[in-house]
């Protein structure tokens, strides 16, 4: 059994990032145009990642591409045959990369995904939900309606307000925090359109208790990264940033009857993976400057706080008001707008701005001083953590 620990840091840096005009392409797709499949948008983010890295495409022997694409067809696409590949979420494939890294397996890979989404008319929930069997709701969960993650997430924020008597205030702080980063954010399709607190409770619910405003936008695009072994990067990189630890940590007994989600709020897991991933960088929640977390729904950022040690069980609401985690707040939070405001890529637009964050340069979207960026993921029980560094 692992001890907890894990030897994952300064092994790999991230040294190019790309990306799709989000604003662009939301526009585009409103006015009924096709810009795109997924695997153009994935093209057009590899190509400006690429350039970013400053490297050609030959020098790539290793890829991983979204869940979105078929690898094999990508790779065909982006004309790479690597001695190692494969398919991944978001955090997952940050993950793969620094082992194949690791084993020796590849020294640059690219990380691909690109979405049709909004486009493709993709739904996330009712009779014709995408996923099938890959996701329990749909499965075990659809007689009482319970076909979308966003049903799911209402249901386990609603016992922990209920515990915690919470007022809807408490979560829109959540929206109105991440609605700021964005407006500070060019490549957010919300930059424009300013959110309140006021403005959060007169939007109506889409599932009790969460609102319109704490659902994650779906939106068509694409994101790539380029991620080198370590020394390497320091010799060819202008400005590589390095991955300093990783965590990981499932909670899968009892997931059908909803038990990890709605008795803990997965937060065994998240500790577990805490203490691996603080372990590897040598470092703790206070060093944080900037938290990224999923967040397909906002509740996600209450149960990332308390899981991760930022605060006790049941005083997230009460530190974030406290703290603050929008523009100048003592602990930034989806400094990009998140998947709420920027852009839903599925965890993968995170990243970027993690990189960016450490790069420095967001005129008065950086956060000061920038050195530690951490992720955290919970998507259905898989608890997972990254830590970016200068």
């Amino acid at each position: 059994m692992a001890d907890g620990s894990t030897d994952t840091s300064d092994i790999s840096a991230v040294v190019g990032i790309g990306h799709t005009d989000y604003v662009d392409d939301y526009r585009r797709v409103r006015n009924g145009e096709k810009p795109h499949d997924s695997y153009g948008y994935a093209t057009v983010a590899f190509k400006k990642a690429l350039a970013d890295a400053g490297i050609d495409r030959s020098e790539v022997d290793g890829l991983i591409v979204g869940p979105t694409t078929a690898y094999e067809r990508m790779g065909e696409i982006l004309n790479i045959d690597p001695t190692w590949g494969g398919q991944a979420d978001a955090v997952q494939a940050v993950f793969q990369a620094v082992m194949a890294i690791k084993s020796g397996m590849a020294e640059v890979v690219a990380l691909v995904y690109g979405n049709d989404q909004r486009s493709a008319a993709v739904q996330y929930g009712g009779p014709q939900a995408m996923g099938g069997q890959s996701f329990l709701s749909y499965v075990y969960h659809s007689p009482w309606g319970l076909t979308s993650q966003g049903a799911l997430y209402a249901l386990m924020f609603q016992r922990y307000k209920a515990l915690w008597d919470l007022s809807d205030k408490d979560l829109g702080q959540v929206a109105v925090g991440q609605r700021q980063w964005a407006s500070l954010n060019p490549n957010a399709i919300m930059s424009k359109k300013p959110l309140t607190i006021d403005d959060y409770l007169a939007a109506p619910y889409v599932a009790e208790p969460l609102r319109l405003n704490d659902y994650c936008l779906i939106n068509d695009g694409g994101v790539a990264l380029i991620i080198m072994e370590a020394s390497r990067a320091r010799k060819v990189a202008q400005k590589p940033v390095y991955i300093r630890g990783l965590g990981r940590s499932d909670l899968n007994h009892q997931a059908t009857s909803l038990g990890p989600r709605l008795v803990d709020f997965y937060r065994p897991a998240q500790q577990k993976a805490a203490q691996q991933v603080y372990s590897a960088a040598g470092i703790g929640p206070k060093d944080i400057d900037a938290l990224l977390v999923y967040d397909s729904f906002t509740p996600h950022i209450f149960f990332a706080l308390e899981g991760f040690g930022f605060c006790e069980q049941g005083e997230a609401a009460h530190f974030i008001a406290q703290t603050g985690i929008g523009v100048n707040g003592k602990l930034p939070i989806n400094t990009h707008g998140g998947h709420v405001s920027e852009s839903y890529m599925q965890g993968w637009n995170h990243q970027i701005e993690a990189v960016r964050q450490v790069r420095g340069g967001l005129d008065q979207r950086q956060v000061t001083d920038c050195r530690h960026v951490q992720y955290i993921s919970d998507v259905a029980g898989k608890a997972m953590s990254v830590i970016y560094g200068a």
